[in-house]
């Protein structure tokens, strides 16, 4: 059985972008997020990851010696941006692959606009992350947190998009 680091993205004293009108977020939803996709996966192994530093989260993630590597976040820019994406590090072969199967299950899951999937490189932002584990990682952004529209999407469909989650994952590993 395959072993898949799930990050929560952010910390609860740097809990990233917000939803305004509700004040969740992108830390609390996605902590919650990751306790039901390791409730529902059956066919990897899940390892929550709580970061302690930025500098350190690759360190820490190698260590843990996972298969793959899914960073849970939301996007955020300026309240009217929506969609989702999927970021990979520009030079794995088996990120942009892994990215575009997590990508296909959550635009299915949320049906929002399908931004696609990001090749990054280690100046970009998300990079660093990218670039510095061993393990083939993703950034996962299925919706911006500050669109209200998106927001309320992810919340209806809530279970939709865990078992999206649980999907993509068991399919990257079946794939990678």
């Amino acid at each position: 059985m395959k072993l898949v680091a799930v990050v929560i993205g952010h910390k609860k004293n740097s809990p990233g972008a917000q939803n305004l009108s509700s004040g969740k977020t992108e830390f609390s939803f996605n902590e919650e997020l990751s306790l039901e996709i390791e409730k529902r996966a059956k066919q990897v192994k899940i390892q929550r990851v709580y970061r302690r530093t930025y500098d350190s989260l690759p360190k820490d993630l190698n260590e843990l010696e996972p298969d793959f590597i899914v960073s849970l976040h939301c996007n955020a820019f300026d309240t009217k941006a929506s969609g989702t994406e999927v970021l990979y590090y520009h030079k794995s072969v088996k990120g942009k692959i892994a990215a575009q199967i997590l990508n296909d299950h959550l635009v299915s899951a949320l049906g929002l606009s399908d931004r696609g999937t990001k090749a990054k490189t280690s100046e970009d932002r998300g990079g660093y992350l990218l670039k510095s584990t061993n393990a083939t990682c993703l950034i996962a952004e299925p919706f911006f947190i500050d669109n209200n529209n998106d927001f309320d999407r992810a919340m209806s469909k809530y279970d939709e998009l865990v078992d999206a989650y649980v999907k993509g994952i068991e399919a990257i590993a079946k794939n990678i």
